[in-house]
């Protein structure tokens, strides 16, 4: 009889594209895909470490499935495995712990080990230290055919002193063009009309590790090459560093009919003396430089920024600097991470702290300010048409899809709209 599986995801879109992939391998093993609320066999879950709530979430996630499905095996993997596999493997209920290197190997590990006695206490790890974790392994995200996301780029060599991602995923490594692009034609014939680029720093494309060998070639190469893939009409770029978007991507995705006008660009502070102690790799001055260079080509492109509130040392002038420039400058939304402190990072000894009421403060206040410049944003294209590609989803017999531009459309659910690209008045 076949086992069953379920799957839950925290954290980024990395994440998502790996956890789809796993569901894929072990449904190629004979495993059924049960939806997480069901109970199953087997229960996966891929954490992510970049907030202090994800790995809380973790430890709630498992009590649910000890009442749901007591007799379940649980796996724990991702960036909280690999960072603090001692500390999962003491959860009651958690059998098997996998951490970075391991993680593709999930379908070899089941056939291995089987539920212990309750009493036992403490699960069974894999892991490795994240210096040896070499090698890149593609994924995808397919919850349904609309859009897609292709992980290219995995890890980082970057050691900004807030971020544990370095530890958790090991150096940075990356797919071959030839390999992206077999994952593109595929998603193609499946019906995929949009795919995501991601990484962790998706601009260091070409760096890495493939079998011992250094690779050359650039995140610009890739763009170029995937341009040419027929099958797919509309790709984004996920997320990319300042000082590693540099003037030709802009202007190919400028003129690219395939690419969309639709940048995120990691700020994290707009204020120059935090972006020192952050470990940052540019100045605000540059930031601001690739944002107007970007809207001197496309003014219609929607700009999204990464902000962290609430970081050691941001005092009252250095938030306003924060504020203020992202006040004059043209984006078009904000993501706002309130400052948490991660243990092996530089910034957890830091000095002064910021209160917790502040840092909340703050968020809320950016929050507010995004808020407002996607109102202007969006009210800057009223009135003109733009091309939609509408979801499967149908949410009160409504259903949403974004512009090329990123903007947020709703519509009367209409079934042969699924997956279809649409002109749309805004």
């Amino acid at each position: 009889m076949s086992r069953s599986v379920a799957f839950h995801t925290l954290g980024c879109k990395l994440n998502y594209s790996e956890t789809s992939t796993l569901s894929r391998v072990l449904e190629a093993e004979g495993f059924v895909k049960k939806d997480f609320e069901e109970a199953a066999d087997v229960y996966v879950i891929n954490t992510c470490s970049v907030t202090e709530n994800a790995d809380k979430e973790c430890r709630y996630i498992v009590r649910g499935i000890q009442r749901r499905a007591p007799n379940a095996m649980v796996v724990v993997t991702g960036c909280y495995a690999q960072l603090k596999p001692k500390e999962i493997a003491q959860i009651k209920g958690v059998d098997l712990v996998l951490g970075a290197a391991e993680k593709f190997n999930l379908a070899a590990h089941l056939k291995e080990i089987s539920k212990g006695p309750a009493d036992e206490g403490g699960a069974k790890i894999c892991s490795c230290d994240i210096e040896e974790v070499a090698g890149f392994h593609s994924s995808y995200s397919v919850n349904d055919r609309t859009r897609t996301f292709l992980k290219v780029q995995d890890g980082c060599d970057y050691n900004c002193s807030f971020c544990t991602i370095p530890l958790a995923r090991g150096h940075s490594r990356s797919d071959s063009i030839e390999g992206v692009l077999r994952n593109m034609r595929e998603l193609a014939a499946n019906g995929t009309k949009e795919i995501v680029l991601t990484g962790i720093n998706l601009g260091d494309f070409g760096k890495g590790y493939d079998g011992g060998k250094s690779k050359e070639t650039t995140c610009y190469e890739l763009i170029k090459e995937a341009d040419k893939i027929e099958g797919i009409e509309r790709i984004r770029i996920s997320s990319i560093e300042p000082n590693l978007l540099s003037n030709e991507v802009i202007e190919f995705v400028a003129q690219s009919k395939r690419f969309m006008p639709h940048f995120h660009i990691p700020l994290q502070s707009g204020s120059n003396t935090i972006l020192g102690v952050m470990r940052r790799r540019y100045k605000r001055e540059l930031y601001a430089d690739r944002v107007a260079y970007i809207k001197q080509l496309m003014p219609h492109c929607c700009i999204g920024a990464d902000v962290i509130v609430g970081f050691p040392g941001e005092g009252d002038d250095e938030f306003k600097e924060t504020f203020d420039f992202l006040h004059g400058i043209d984006v078009s939304y904000l993501h706002v991470f309130t400052y948490s402190e991660r243990a092996n990072t530089l910034a957890v000894d830091m000095k002064p702290v910021v209160p917790i009421q502040i840092r909340h403060e703050r968020n809320k206040s950016l929050r507010n300010l995004s808020y407002q410049k996607m109102q202007y944003f969006t009210e800057q294209h009223r009135g003109s048409r733009r091309k939609v590609l509408f979801e499967s989803a149908e949410k009160s017999g409504m259903m949403e899809g974004y512009t090329d531009n990123y903007i947020k459309v709703q519509s009367p659910y209409k079934a042969e709209w699924v997956n279809e690209v649409v002109e749309w008045g805004i």
